[in-house]
């Protein structure tokens, strides 16, 4: 198959924000796709690292050479194309604004991957307390760029910020410790915390609608460690429009393998039944509980010592599908164990990366949230954060608030000096019978629904095939809302107000006639019958009666007491499972109506519990999977956080 550049850009959240507005004239459009060319040099360049491995480098200077500028950096493992010092991106830097008022914008490709030499590791792990120039990480590796940037970048004035959108926000969290003092800006975006909790794991559980991007950490490059410049690897293509049915049909994880077992003409396949080439697909496959290797890849755990020197404002979209667990993780993180710290948070409506693009009407699927958001964001919030940091004072008073937020139900930004913010509280709602969410409890029953592996819940009612899902995070849940196997608690109509401002805990209590189960939970907003329909919106829905999902989030039930030693459930015994679901703000306005869905299935967002304990799902054999009877008990409950 060839490689599809376009998906690689787009699809995995390597996010270069692109100038589009349906206003757009063609002069408009070339003065933009020149823009970069006609006011920057480029240089290409490869920094030594302290190991002796060089890492390959684009800088890009703005030519009025009358000033110093600050140096605005990027590290990245989807390549700092275009290559050759003729050939010029039509966009660089985080937003148009920064890039047209002039900085030094740099982007490298990180250790191992494209035209950077040395040996790629997929979340290499964080070394504290380095004794030799052998130990390296993506920590020293960003000091000793910054250490030659300064130091041989002509016109800089000796500060410099990173940004990055979703793994490249990893790298921009990774240079916040043991940073370099030149170092004094940072902004991680949609930044993987951990990949057990962030895009291929949630909780535990595996997102079977990641599995297409697998092959774009775990191929290794043909040459070993030698820089290449163009893509080595592919992504599979599903021979199908419905990937339901597609992976239903497919059975067993383990039957995905031949996907990664590469074979040419000079390297025949002679390798044991089930072992593959890409060696991510084999770490997912042989660590699937929390365990040292994941543990030791995380970084949210170093997160105890950000340099005070690094002023740190993180950026996510509350309907992020990929990375929200990241931002929110690090942030709060930052702001525990780094007091007197800057250290701010912007979260709006958007999907991944959404805050980078340039559109008028911000939609995060069907669901419309208001006109200009990211441009507001790129201008008012992005750009005053690096101009203060970078060419200001540098000063605690940036003109900024702690929490820049987005109350996606009134869609109107707040702001706040903490979060979540002073005046918010606990409040408990239960899961009662007749579809009942109550603020006491009504009695203790238990309410059975069928978990049928053969007709899992569907995370969509849409029939497609896509890379990367983003879209069901905002869709209407009225086709789950409708099954058997999906529970329904609501409340009555809204009389006023209710804000949600933090995260969610659903306290659960269940049972199953098997040894292992998957529990979801969503929060769903029930709109009211007479609310207008937007442009957007798919041709076969109205926003009528509209169940906007909120917040979900899964839990694979075998780690509900620990994600390094799972456990199977004793059959039809009551057990408790907590699930944490990621920070919201959002109100539910008067009028509507709050819902929770409870499910067991969410297929092929996740791929399907065999419901029969096995040490290891990736290994399961088709007779491991068991239809079961699972029971919700009504002295399950959900606590919320509350504005007050």
């Amino acid at each position: 198959m060839k490689f599809n550049f376009k998906i690689l850009f787009l699809s995995v959240g390597l996010l270069f924000a692109v100038v589009s507005c349906n206003k757009t004239t063609k002069t408009e459009v070339a003065e933009v796709d020149t823009y970069v060319a006609d006011n920057y040099t480029k240089k290409e360049v490869d920094i030594e690292m302290r190991d002796g491995i060089t890492l390959h480098t684009t800088i890009y200077s703005p030519k009025d050479t009358s000033k110093e500028y600050p140096i605005i950096m990027q590290r990245t493992p989807y390549s700092s194309q275009p290559y050759g010092e003729g050939n010029f991106r039509t966009k660089i830097g985080p937003n148009e604004h920064l890039m047209k008022e002039g900085n030094i914008i740099v982007y490298q490709d990180v250790r191992g991957r494209w035209l950077s030499e040395g040996h790629y590791v997929n979340m290499r792990a964080y070394i504290p307390n380095k004794t030799s120039n052998d130990q390296v990480d993506e920590s020293s590796d960003t000091y000793d760029t910054i250490e030659w940037l300064v130091n041989n970048v002509e016109n800089n004035n000796g500060n410099v910020g990173i940004w990055g959108i979703s793994y490249p926000g990893h790298y921009a969290t990774y240079a916040t410790v043991d940073a370099h003092p030149a170092l004094k800006a940072a902004s991680p975006q949609a930044c993987i915390g951990d990949f057990f909790f962030d895009d291929f794991h949630h909780n535990g559980a595996y997102l079977l609608s990641y599995f297409r991007a697998t092959s774009l950490f775990g191929t290794p490059r043909p040459n070993g460690d030698q820089p290449v410049d163009t893509a080595w690897y592919t992504l599979p293509s599903l021979p199908t429009e419905d990937q339901y049915q597609y992976f239903l049909d497919a059975g067993p994880l383990k039957n995905l393998d031949h996907f990664f077992e590469y074979e040419t003409a000079d390297t025949p396949k002679m390798r044991p039944e089930g072992v593959t080439d890409d060696y991510f697909w084999n770490e997912l496959k042989e660590h699937p509980n929390y365990d040292e290797m994941w543990q030791s890849r995380g970084l949210i755990q170093h997160l105890k010592n950000v340099k005070s020197s690094v002023a740190t404002m993180i950026v996510g979209g509350w309907f992020d599908a990929e990375d929200l667990y990241g931002p929110l993780e690090t942030y709060k993180n930052i702001e525990k164990y780094n007091d007197g710290n800057y250290n701010t948070m912007v979260f709006g409506p958007w999907d991944h990366g959404g805050w980078a693009r340039n559109r008028e009407r911000n939609v995060v699927g069907n669901y419309y949230f208001g006109d200009s958001i990211s441009l507001f964001f790129q201008k008012d919030i992005e750009t005053k954060f690096f101009n203060h940091f970078l060419k200001g004072d540098g000063g605690p008073n940036s003109g900024l608030p702690e929490a820049y937020v987005f109350d996606t139900g009134k869609k109107e930004w707040k702001t706040y000096d903490t979060w979540p913010p002073a005046n918010a509280a606990k409040e408990t709602m239960y899961l009662s019978e007749d579809q009942e969410l109550t603020t006491e409890p009504k009695g203790v029953k238990g309410i059975q629904f069928i978990s049928d592996i053969k007709k899992p819940v569907p995370y969509s009612e849409d029939v497609k095939t896509v890379f990367t899902p983003r879209k069901y995070m905002t869709d209407d849940q009225r086709f789950a809302a409708r099954r058997s196997d999906v529970l329904v608690f609501e409340t009555e109509v809204m009389d006023e107000d209710f804000t949600l401002a933090g995260d969610i805990m659903a306290h659960l209590k269940v049972a199953t006639t098997g040894t292992a189960a998957d529990w979801i939970v969503k929060v769903i907003d029930v709109h009211p019958a007479d609310v207008e329909t937007n442009e957007e919106m798919q041709d076969h829905l109205k926003m009528s009666n509209y169940h906007l999902m909120v917040r979900s989030e899964v839990l694979r039930g075998r780690f509900r007491n620990s994600f390094s030693d799972p456990e199977p459930f004793t059959p039809n015994e009551k057990t408790d499972v907590n699930i944490k679901l990621q920070d919201v703000f959002h109100t539910i306005k008067k009028g509507h109506k709050l819902q929770i869905q409870v499910q067991s299935t969410w297929f092929p967002l996740i791929d399907l519990n065999p419901q029969t304990y096995v040490d290891n799902i990736f290994k399961a054999d088709e007779s491991d999977f068991k239809t079961q009877t699972h029971t919700v008990f009504t002295d399950s409950n959900i606590e919320f956080t509350v504005l007050k």
